[in-house]
């Protein structure tokens, strides 16, 4: 198992039990002393406030942060559609024996580009990723003798072309690895994890106290969840659909 908040669900389910301890612990601390005093409890709400507010502000940040990436990689999905839709229309510009080679090519590596999206098992992706880079090497060679036999404008719009196709793919790899660091996971979890801790030290020890102890782990983590399923685009509930790269698909369809 790699990172542990690339499986949102597990990760949701774990830093809830954690925080939950937290606050516990800190309850049962402060249930073997003596109440804080009227000046010390009212220093206590500061630094509580405190806490919690740049709790608050640390998940909208890092929110944000897998908002944005999230954003990236569909706007990559488009991209990498147009890429590949422009560079099929532009084979017609090739000789027509060239331009026949070619055509299936983009197909099947169109097919290739789908399954990247929506495959999850780490072998078929594999597979997937072999399979693409062999049809990358296929269509530069199916273009290379053309090029090099006739080297003309007409030739280099076809060559810009598939270049924008190679390079589209390799955009998207690069976005699908770019997620939240782990460092900053962590600082997250450990100003979680002090903010419940300060939270149950502070309570009153009523029975009504202690059932609100459950309520800041719960809203915390289910933060938590949707911020870490934003970021794990293949094992999260949220994901980029290829819609254009399949009506691209629909499109190219021989009929």
């Amino acid at each position: 198992m790699d990172h542990l908040q690339y499986y949102p669900l597990l990760f949701f389910v774990l830093t809830f039990v954690l925080m939950l301890a937290a606050s516990f612990i800190g309850a049962r601390l402060h249930s073997n002393k003596a109440d804080l005093e009227e000046g010390a409890r009212q220093d206590f709400d500061v630094v509580l406030a405190a806490t919690l507010t740049l709790l608050g502000l640390i998940i909208g940040f890092s929110f944000s942060m897998a908002i944005s990436r999230y954003d990236q990689r569909k706007n990559l999905e488009e991209e990498e559609a147009n890429a590949i839709g422009t560079a099929y229309v532009r084979a017609d510009l090739l000789p027509g024996a060239d331009a026949a080679k070619l055509r299936p090519l983009l197909r099947d590596y169109l097919d290739q580009r789908i399954r990247f999206y929506v495959e999850r098992d780490e072998a078929a992706l594999r597979e997937i990723n072999a399979r693409t880079a062999g049809l990358q090497t296929q269509i530069w060679a199916t273009i290379h003798g053309p090029a090099a036999a006739q080297p003309t404008p007409i030739t280099a719009i076809v060559i810009v072309s598939l270049n924008d196709v190679l390079n589209s793919q390799g955009y998207t790899q690069a976005a699908w690895w770019n997620r939240i660091p782990t460092a900053a996971w962590a600082l997250l979890v450990a100003m979680a994890l002090s903010s419940n801790f300060l939270l149950g030290y502070g309570s009153r020890g009523t029975t009504q106290g202690k059932r609100l102890l459950y309520v800041l782990p719960m809203v915390t983590a289910i933060a938590f969840l949707l911020i870490a399923d934003i970021d794990a685009p293949r094992r999260g509930l949220i994901q980029v659909v290829p819609q254009n790269l399949h009506s691209l698909a629909e499109s190219l369809r021989p009929r």
